[in-house]
């Protein structure tokens, strides 16, 4: 268990260097990105919690990273979502949640595509194995309940405990 808390570490320090939304203010003095930021602009909202995990031109503070990176997600953004989902499987600026970690990396594989959906699905089954039916349905009827700001319609939400239990076989 401590070996997979080191490997989802690993990945959240690599999360500066792959999960940057693709209109990184990072060329902006740090009070323009948080005026971005606290005006509504999801990409500033999640370039600054990148900032804040890191500790890239501010004191590094998980738990800021977390507010900035909640604003995101809330607005849609997946990386902000995946990273959530890292900061919860974790428990670095908030209380470690597995049920809060599994919605987060859900709903970021949901709207995703490509290489990036298939990190965030690879994280949310990784955790998966460490959680009870339970825990499971909950972080899916979450996942379920909780309003998508981007692709709303298009949003499939996977049935893990199906996946990992054989209770769901005919």
């Amino acid at each position: 268990m401590h070996a997979r808390s080191i490997a989802l570490a690993a990945v959240l320090v690599g999360i500066s260097a792959l999960a940057v939304g693709p209109h990184l203010h990072a060329q902006q003095p740090l009070d323009d990105l948080r005026a971005l930021a606290e005006q509504g602009d999801a990409e500033a909202q999640h370039n600054l919690g990148i900032m804040y995990v890191d500790g890239r031109g501010v004191s590094q503070d998980y738990p800021e990273a977390v507010r900035w990176w909640r604003l995101a997600a809330d607005q849609g953004v997946a990386g902000a979502q995946h990273n959530l989902g890292l900061m919860y499987a974790n428990g670095q600026g908030v209380p470690q949640n597995y049920v809060e970690a599994h919605m987060w990396f859900n709903l970021a594989a949901a709207q995703s595509s490509g290489e990036n959906r298939d990190r965030y699905v690879k994280a949310r089954d990784d955790l998966a194995e460490r959680m009870t039916a339970e825990q499971l349905a909950e972080a899916q009827r979450r996942a379920l309940d909780r309003p998508s700001k981007r692709g709303a319609a298009s949003i499939k939400i996977v049935n893990v405990a199906c996946v990992t239990s054989s209770a769901c076989w005919g």
